[in-house]
């Protein structure tokens, strides 16, 4: 399984279209990567969890459009979600992180 979290300085970011930082995790392989995009572009982001075969996207505030783009493309999106990256990533890779939620 393929994480994408759209960051923000050490927060999830709060709009996907503005995000330049992100945080892939490998979870199988026990690897984790920060990429910093030339841009932000919810385009090019799109095209970028694509190209790296991105199962699960966490993000704060995204376009509907997007959002229904990337379903299509059968990635979950788990959107709506506030908190500091490690603890929203701790609860992603035990399965407790859902839609909404406010992490502290």
């Amino acid at each position: 399984m393929k994480i994408l979290i759209t960051v923000e300085r050490d927060w999830i970011a709060p709009r996907f279209d503005l995000t330049r930082e992100v945080l892939i995790v490998e979870k199988e392989e026990k690897k984790v990567r920060t990429v910093i995009l030339p841009r932000s572009s919810a385009e090019e982001l799109c095209s970028f969890i694509l190209g790296e075969n991105i199962d699960i996207v966490v993000c704060g505030g995204i376009e509907d459009t997007y959002y229904q783009y990337l379903l299509w493309k059968n990635i979950k999106v788990i959107d709506r979600v506030i908190g500091p990256v490690k603890k929203v990533l701790k609860k992603i890779l035990n399965k407790q992180l859902k839609e909404g939620d406010i992490v502290k």
